[in-house]
């Protein structure tokens, strides 16, 4: 139920670090190994799964986590190796909004996937159940405007400058202070809107809760089920809001474009650097891969 990461300034930034950060160090790697316990617990934060639930949500995790390790890791492996070549040298605005495309097709990758357990849940979900799931879309969305929308615009700024230093410099190892400040020359001029957002992000949820409400009250066959979630969750990916689609376009570009200046002013030291993490990343990757559940 995320929204991509990828639509904020300096989101390529953020699309790469999401790539390989699953594999970034021995402590993470243990968490991929676990993930299905770890989406579960997730899960069971926005619905409250009953005793007969339970069972069925751990059981399609375990199978999506078995699919994604065999299927998609070889996938990022591949594209780990192509986000080394580019970073030995010049990375342009458009093999960045390229890489944000990739990443986003394994993301849809992963929705489809999921989309059978999704819906199987979606046919027992309870009143009570859906009660508490507005409660947690609640308490999110006040979350989001307390950290996003009721701060001052410097301090938004300070926040975004502060998390995409962090990413880049997961890759480049330590940024300097001019780098740091065309960064934050980039953000002054950002078109994000967290307002605009959070809009967004309210009427997946309320969608889904009406969606749910309707399954759970009319006794939907589960393929019907299935349909209606299935464009849903396509629904997630490319807003019906054309104004929203163009913006959120418009934005992407903005973070490929930062990416590619941010890329321009490293140093030899700093893509050696990059290579080297990426590397790493692709070795960490292929024993994900190898190991047997």
């Amino acid at each position: 139920m995320k929204s991509s990461v990828t639509t904020r300034l300096g989101g390529i930034i953020v699309a790469l670090a999401a790539a390989v950060g699953l594999c970034a160090c021995s402590a993470v790697k243990l968490g991929y190994n676990n993930l299905p316990e770890l989406a579960y617990w997730w899960l069971d934060g926005y619905l409250d799964f009953t005793d007969t639930q339970a069972p069925v949500a751990r059981q399609e995790l375990a199978r999506v986590h078995a699919w994604h390790r065999q299927q998609e890791l070889p996938r990022l492996d591949e594209l780990l190796s192509r986000m080394e070549q580019l970073v030995a040298g010049t990375v342009t605005a458009q093999q960045a909004c390229e890489l944000v495309t990739e990443v986003r097709t394994r993301m849809a990758a992963v929705a489809d996937q999921a989309e059978p357990g999704i819906a199987a849940l979606a046919l027992t979900v309870t009143p009570q159940q859906l009660r508490h799931l507005e409660r947690k879309f609640r308490r999110n969305n006040e979350k989001f405007t307390k950290e996003w929308i009721a701060p001052s615009r410097e301090e938004q700024q300070d926040k975004f400058l502060q998390q995409m230093v962090e990413r880049a410099e997961m890759i480049y190892g330590r940024l300097d202070e001019p780098q740091r400040a065309a960064m934050r020359q980039g953000i002054a001029g950002s078109i994000y809107d967290a307002p605009r957002v959070l809009a967004e992000r309210q009427r997946r949820q309320q969608e889904l809760l009406q969606l749910l409400h309707r399954i759970s009250e009319s006794s939907l066959p589960a393929a019907d089920a299935r349909t209606l979630l299935h464009g849903w969750l396509e629904r997630t990916q490319r807003s019906p809001d054309a104004g929203f689609r163009k913006w959120q376009d418009a934005l992407v570009q903005e973070g490929c474009r930062s990416f590619a200046e941010v890329h321009q002013s490293t140093t030899p030291q700093q893509r050696q650097q990059a290579v080297r993490r990426l590397q790493a990343y692709q070795r960490d990757v292929r024993e994900l891969a190898a190991r047997q559940r």
